[in-house]
């Protein structure tokens, strides 16, 4: 029997282990996406203990405690820290096959140095030593990142925001890593959604522009996307549940958009209009500028209606869509490269059954512009497990070029899920060390080496020209 979790951690071949621990163990992170908050950077406080550090605004671990029947004062609620741990390290105890369980033994071992399995027995005792270590050790947010080794940090941030931490951060004294923003239209986009009005309200105010139109939103998204690369952005990121595209005319599109904003119901099809008409103006002006362009497809987000009136999006009642993508992201995209102004575009899917037609979908589109100008982006929130991110690379490896995959990104809101860096590169050393030992590969150490590090950290580092 192996020991839990030791140094060679699915590392289940020599190949596996040199390829780990001699090229990728000790490299740099690059999170090109998140949802970490400068504020937070930036202001650097310290933790009162391990459950805020822990436990707050992570939806994953809140699921899990849900799952066990734990009440919502243990997840969202006023319940002390003893309390919220207590009742996650029971939950912990029962996620057998879950990253969650993975996620969290990395974390006690790298920033606390605590082996001992976590569960309802040594709940109690974690908690102390952990908070122990938090008040006699610098546990602020740049510390941690210092001590992750992450060199870019890309937020998630909205057009209207004035990024003014972002400005701070590249002052901040002792702190070697780049934060920065990332441009997210998604509340310009989703003129169905309650509040739409009064946020291209807000939009054309911080923008100087008053908007009667729908161009008039492009107009201020243009605007703004000019502000944000002044601050040194470089992505840009949309969410959909699946990929708009549909051809309208100008007055149409006006017409649907006024009843949006005069707050009158607009059917799927006007909706769709609208955004086709924004993401194709938004994906040219990311070609002009040098940026990536994101693209999120698949989740079905603020299931549970009486949750999300109580506590809002964003704390774990999302799941995984299975709306079709494949012909709506082809017209989309083909419509951008026929101008010639196709940026580099990241695709993601939540739904595994997409995972060919994203693989095959960058070939359409690849271009000397930059090399796999289009990416099969890496599994993600349901999927950012051991199977998930193996198939995903399974795929890519299968119908593309993984050798110049950009790898791995948090997706987190938790400034302690570096560790899920250390979790991919093992799964990333795991795989190509079983194809070089089952004679599918070369076993060519130089070449090897420049896979898995380009990977891990240097592919995104010169996808992105950070």
């Amino acid at each position: 029997m192996k020991e839990f979790m030791d140094a060679d951690f699915l590392l289940d071949t020599d190949t596996a282990k040199r390829l780990f621990h001699d090229y990728c163990e000790d490299l740099p992170v690059c999170d090109y996406h998140c949802h970490l908050s400068p504020k937070e950077i930036y202001e650097n406080a310290p933790p009162k203990d391990i459950s805020e550090l822990w436990l707050a605004g992570d939806h994953y671990k809140w699921r899990a405690m849900r799952s066990c029947g734990i009440g919502e004062d243990y997840c969202t609620g006023n319940r002390t820290g003893r309390e919220k741990f207590e009742k996650f390290a029971y939950a912990l105890q029962y996620a057998i096959g879950n990253p969650l369980y993975h996620w969290a033994h990395i974390e006690l071992k790298k920033y606390f140095g605590i082996t001992t399995p976590l569960c309802s027995k040594t709940a109690d005792e974690i908690y102390d030593r952990a908070n122990n270590i938090i008040a006699e050790n610098d546990f602020r947010p740049q510390s941690i990142i210092s001590r992750s080794n992450v060199k870019v940090i890309c937020t998630t941030d909205d057009p209207t925001d004035d990024l003014k931490y972002h400005k701070l951060l590249k002052d901040a004294q002792g702190f070697d890593c780049k934060v920065l923003p990332t441009f997210r239209p998604d509340k310009a986009l989703n003129m169905n959604l309650s509040g739409f009005a009064e946020y291209i309200a807000l939009l054309g105010k911080t923008a100087g522009i008053e908007i009667k139109s729908y161009k008039d939103v492009i107009a201020a998204l243009l605007k703004r996307a000019d502000y944000f690369k002044s601050v040194g952005c470089k992505i840009s990121d949309q969410s959909f549940d699946y990929v708009p595209y549909k051809e309208a005319e100008d007055r149409d599109i006006n017409a649907v958009f006024e009843r949006a904003m005069n707050g009158g119901s607009v059917s799927l099809e006007g909706t769709d209009a609208y955004k086709t008409k924004i993401m194709l103006a938004l994906g040219e002006k990311y070609h002009k500028l040098g940026w990536a362009m994101e693209i999120h497809i698949g989740a079905m987000r603020n299931n549970n209606t009486a949750m999300f009136a109580e506590k809002g999006a964003d704390i774990g009642f999302d799941s995984v869509g299975d709306r079709e993508i494949a012909y709506p992201l082809s017209r989309f995209l083909d419509a951008l490269n026929v101008k010639g102004k196709l940026p580099k575009t990241v695709l993601f899917n939540l739904n595994p059954k997409d995972n060919t037609v994203l693989a095959t979908m960058l070939g359409n589109f690849q271009s000397d512009e930059a090399q796999s100008k289009l990416q099969f982006g890496p599994a993600w929130w349901f999927l950012d497990t051991m199977d998930g991110m193996t198939e995903q690379m399974k795929t890519l490896g299968n119908l593309g070029i993984l050798g110049k995959f950009i790898g791995m990104e948090t997706d987190s809101r938790s400034i302690t899920s570096y560790g899920r860096h250390d979790y991919f590169r093992r799964i990333l050393c795991r795989l190509v060390g079983r194809w070089v030992e089952d004679g599918r590969y070369a076993n060519d150490t130089e070449i090897l080496k420049e896979i898995v590090q380009g990977i891990s950290y240097y592919n995104a580092m010169n996808y992105f020209k950070f």
